[in-house]
């Protein structure tokens, strides 16, 4: 019998949430195309493996939906104008910690704003944070990187896609796993 180190990722104690990828958003951040690739392959990572996902949209009036290529694999998408996604979502709080999925797997925009802050507000309500480096996105170098570096410094845990994807799958012995390699080739 194997045991995994709870600092692993584990597809029945996972959240993946995908923030403000937005229309007029993403065209101004930095490797806009790549981030926006690599939340699609979480996206279909999580589906495949079952993971619930949500994405939010801040401020749509102004700043547009959720660009096409994430839309129709997110569905509908609570707005919000608080740059924490905290107050948006119904299953931040202490009992869905307690009750399994206190895993929680942020990618989006911006960075050092709503990333961050969401980052923060999960962490004090007691889950823990797992940040897609390589999909998160800010207008600004400096600006990515000192959010990531705070990031870093408080407990959140910095990986990329792909680790989360074979993390979630686990095994080479799972029935997604053929599904789970191609989304990465």
């Amino acid at each position: 019998m194997s045991r995994r180190s709870p600092d692993l990722l584990d597809r029945t104690r996972s959240r993946l949430l995908i923030i403000d990828m937005q229309e007029r958003l993403v065209p101004v951040m930095l490797e806009a195309a790549t981030v926006t690739r690599r939340c699609q392959m979480l996206i279909q990572g999580a589906n495949i493996l079952g993971i619930p996902v949500t994405g939010t949209e801040q401020y749509p009036r102004g700043l547009g939906p959720t660009v096409p290529e994430l839309r129709d694999l997110l569905g509908p998408c609570p707005d919000k104008r608080r740059f924490s996604c905290s107050e948006s979502l119904p299953w931040i709080s202490p009992e869905e910690v307690v009750e399994g999925r206190d895993q929680i797997v942020l990618a989006g925009i911006e960075t050092h704003v709503c990333v961050l802050q969401t980052a923060f507000d999960l962490l004090a309500a007691g889950f823990r944070v797992y940040l897609a480096v390589d999909a998160v996105s800010s207008r600004s170098t400096v600006d990515r990187q000192v959010a990531l570096d705070r990031m870093a410094a408080h407990g959140v845990t910095l990986t990329t896609v792909e680790s989360i994807l074979f993390e979630w799958c686990e095994t080479a012995d799972a029935a997604e796993f053929k599904q789970i390699s191609q989304l990465v080739k």
